[in-house]
């Protein structure tokens, strides 16, 4: 769905961008062999790094900002040499935005809201007819303007900038969705068919998908989030 979602932003954001959609004119392509746009990115996990390869296959000037260092190396292999990864600070953010003409929020703390990395002074800094799309809104979203929006009423202008915020953002592709999540999901669906709850014992990476388990929230995030931190009780340790 993460893949879904980051695909999609990349390029709603470049049709909301057209100006009789009340975005600034900026068509993000190549025209005449030159790139025209430019594409900040925030976070670089599955989200970001699927928006940054649709921009960049639009033909924008991207930018994606993350914090592990660590994952850009490795990023930096399998992407795109025409990406320029950006380390994300407050700092980096505010140096951008002032000329980003679309602005992907890709932030993901799983299980948990979303920080607002995004301030209401920064989005009143970027130029009138920008666009935000802020994929992170399933989680409280990580710019501070954003609010819920559907798929049938998907927009809002605040500040002169249009604000893109649909919850369930692969929902428009319902085909695509489900074939993506069935073929990442029937593994485990058949192993844990095959062989029960003692499956989930010998695989970490699948206990990490169990949320709850006999009354007990398993993922501390969630519990927190849902500030029912006394119900948390780690997998491992329940009976």
């Amino acid at each position: 769905m993460s893949a879904v979602a980051g695909n999609m932003a990349a390029t709603v954001g470049a049709y909301y961008l057209a100006n009789f959609n009340q975005g600034k004119g900026i068509q993000l392509g190549r025209i005449l062999g030159e790139r025209n746009g430019k594409v900040m990115v925030i976070g670089n996990g599955i989200v970001g790094q699927h928006a940054a390869i649709t921009a960049d296959g639009l033909g924008a000037n991207v930018f994606i900002l993350g914090r592990d260092e660590r994952k850009f190396i490795e990023q930096e292999k399998s992407v795109s040499d025409n990406i320029t990864f950006v380390k994300s600070t407050q700092e980096s953010i505010e140096e951008h935005i002032q000329d980003t003409d679309l602005l992907i929020g890709a932030v993901l703390l799983p299980g948990a809201k979303a920080p607002h990395l995004v301030s209401e002074t920064m989005v009143k800094q970027m130029q009138a007819g920008s666009v935000i799309v802020d994929v992170a809104i399933d989680q409280g979203g990580c710019v501070e303007t954003s609010h819920i929006t559907s798929h049938t009423d998907p927009i809002f202008i605040k500040h002169d900038v249009v604000h893109y915020c649909v919850s369930n953002m692969p929902g428009a592709y319902p085909r695509t969705s489900t074939i993506a999540l069935t073929r990442a999901t029937l593994p485990y669906i058949t192993t844990l068919a095959n062989q029960g709850s003692s499956a989930l014992r010998s695989d970490k990476g699948f206990v990490a998908g169990v949320n709850v388990c006999k009354g007990h929230i398993t993922y501390k995030s969630v519990a927190e989030s849902l500030n029912m931190g006394s119900l948390y009780k780690a997998f491992f340790d329940i009976d």
